[in-house]
């Protein structure tokens, strides 16, 4: 049984929304968060990404920073530039993206429910997760988040689709929203406020019989709130449940809305090997064919770009445990047959030789890392699909590291979960 569960949003008036709206925290370096946010001073990047109000160079993760992040939401809230609602209520956040070279008319769309998860269902592995965390960003987000005392951004959930969860949601959208507004990326973005108790109730209870959810993106964020969780529990003699520190704030959309892209890969050397040996020592394991795509068109197949030039690698069958719904997956056959054996690459988490760029960017970013002569060769894969992802979930393993890129990304600003 999943607990979702209305809170009390503290989101901004609807004039403010625009210049409050801000990319994640994750998603831009502080260099670029500075120039974003530069001459913005309503930019929610003063919140999440606070070192930018600090020296440049500064490291983000020194006390100064923190310190900061609580001085700037405080200022966000006494300026009433974010404001809490009167009571508990969810909130429906829809996104509709323009597909790249897909035509005008054509995009994605997207409707999530914006609700608090429980931290006892992360505990419980109600909540399925597919990637490791690393403790470092673990420990930035927690201190973030114990800092201000509220999830400052959400986490991107995912749930096997239900018709009577789209139907009430359809119809709650039928009503004005919000807010509505076009992002500088060209993506759309609209927010409706749930304030019916009687349909708060219907929608808690219809995902109240869903077995599991899933977290697509944001595993660090889940993390530090389960941690949090359980320190401030540990510390509360009169702990009872209910306290706004057990929940932590997610979107929640259906499965079959989700937008996975690529997330392609490159390497800084080939090893010692010339072009010619490298491309020979791929035979056993792959089906090499000059003059391929920039896109590989398919699963079990890679687009290289070598020298100028893209080739088309097709994994050879047997080359991989395609029973294993880890092993089986396009990243994982590329380290296990290619950037291990091959190039040495060992620990793909850690090796600096190998660069991830995600499917946003194209394969322009691709050919354009080789040609600058800082790769020695890319390669552009097949995107994850969202069964993969929850087969993964599901049997308790973890995906290969930066093996999903989700878009649109969440706006961050838009809706807040204080603690208190």
């Amino acid at each position: 049984m999943a607990i979702v569960l209305p809170f009390r949003g503290v989101r901004p008036p609807k004039s403010l929304v625009k210049q409050i709206a801000a990319p994640p925290y994750d998603v831009v370096s502080s260099r670029e968060a500075r120039e974003i946010a530069w001459g913005r001073e309503k930019n929610y990047l003063h919140v999440s990404r606070p070192e930018i109000d600090l020296p440049d160079g500064i490291d983000e993760h020194e006390d100064k920073v923190y310190d900061q992040g609580r001085i700037s939401y405080r200022k966000f809230r006494d300026n009433g530039w974010l404001v809490q609602d009167a009571k508990p209520c969810f909130y429906i956040y829809k996104q509709v993206m323009p597909l790249a070279g897909a035509g005008r008319k054509k995009t994605h769309s997207q409707t999530g429910l914006v609700a608090a998860a429980s931290a006892l269902d992360y505990d419980r592995d109600v909540i399925k997760k597919h990637e490791h965390t690393r403790p470092d960003k673990e420990d930035d987000r927690t201190r973030h988040i114990s800092e201000i005392n509220a999830n400052t951004e959400p986490v991107f959930f995912t749930y096997p689709h239900q018709a009577a969860v789209d139907k009430m949601v359809k119809a709650w959208c039928r009503k004005r929203p919000e807010y509505k507004f076009k992002s500088d990326d060209g993506v759309e973005h609209a927010l409706w406020v749930v304030d019916d108790d009687r349909v708060i109730s219907r929608i808690a209870g219809l995902f109240a019989k869903l077995k599991r959810l899933y977290v697509a993106d944001g595993h660090h964020r889940s993390a530090a709130a389960w941690r949090l969780w359980k320190e401030r529990k540990s510390k509360n003699p009169r702990h009872n449940g209910r306290e706004e520190y057990n929940f932590f704030l997610t979107v929640i959309f259906p499965d079959n809305q989700m937008n996975i892209m690529a997330y392609n890969r490159a390497v800084r050397d080939l090893n010692g090997l010339g072009p010619e040996e490298f491309l020979r020592s791929l035979s056993s394991k792959f089906l090499v064919s000059p003059n391929g795509p920039d896109r590989p068109g398919g699963a079990r197949k890679f687009s290289m770009y070598l020298k100028g030039r893209w080739y088309l690698l097709k994994a050879r069958p047997g080359s991989f445990d395609a029973g294993d719904p880890v092993k089986r997956l396009d990243a994982s056959i590329l380290q296990d047959n290619l950037f291990r054996p091959v190039l040495g690459i060992e620990n793909p988490r850690t090796d600096k030789r190998l660069g991830f760029v995600g499917g946003i960017k194209g394969t322009r970013e691709l050919k354009r890392l080789v040609d600058s002569g800082e790769y020695a060769a890319a390669f552009s894969l097949h995107p994850v699909t969202i069964r993969q992802l929850i087969s993964v979930a599901d049997s308790g393993r973890v995906m290969p590291p930066k093996s999903t890129w989700f878009e649109p990304k969440l706006k961050s600003g838009l809706f807040v979960h204080e603690y208190d």
